[in-house]
C-alpha cells in the first residue's frame, strides 16, 4: 500500500511541473511540485515533487546570456489587443529578432514588455519586466 502511494505521487509530481514550465521558473516548478506531491503522498512527496519540479523549471528558462541579450537591445514594440501570456503563440503579424548564436529562441517586443519566444511555435517562454 505504502509503496502505492509513493509511486502514485511520483508520477502525479512528474506530471504536475507542466504549470511550472509554463511559467519558465525553476523556483515556481520547485514549489508548484512540492505542493502537489505534498497533497498526494505527504512529506515524502513534497520532497520528490519538489525535485522534479524544480528539474522541468529549470530546463524550460532561457540561459542568462539570452536574458541579457534581450534587456540590452532596442526594437520598436508592436501594440496587440489582447494580453501576452507565457505559453501562448504571438500573433502571426509581430514581428520576431533572432538572436545570434543561440538559435533556440526568438524575441520581440509587444506592449512595451520584452518577450522570448519558442522559435518554431512562436510560444512565449518568457517575458522580461
Amino acid at each position: 500500500m505504502r509503496n502505492g502511494l509513493i509511486a502514485s505521487a511520483f508520477a502525479l509530481a512528474l506530471l504536475s511541473p507542466a504549470v511550472a514550465f509554463a511559467q519558465g521558473s525553476t523556483a515556481a516548478g520547485a514549489v508548484g511540485g512540492a505542493a502537489v506531491g505534498a497533497v498526494v503522498g505527504g512529506p515524502v512527496g513534497a520532497v520528490i515533487g519538489g525535485v522534479a519540479g524544480a528539474s522541468i523549471g529549470a530546463a524550460g528558462e532561457p540561459p542568462q546570456e539570452v536574458r541579457s541579450y534581450v534587456v540590452k537591445e532596442r526594437q520598436p514594440s508592436v501594440r496587440v489587443e489582447r494580453e501576452v501570456v507565457v505559453g501562448e503563440p504571438l500573433p502571426q503579424d509581430v514581428r520576431v529578432y533572432t538572436i545570434p548564436d543561440n538559435s533556440s529562441y526568438e524575441y520581440s517586443v509587444v506592449n512595451d514588455r520584452r518577450v522570448i519566444i519558442e522559435p518554431r511555435t512562436r510560444k512565449v517562454i518568457q517575458i522580461i519586466e
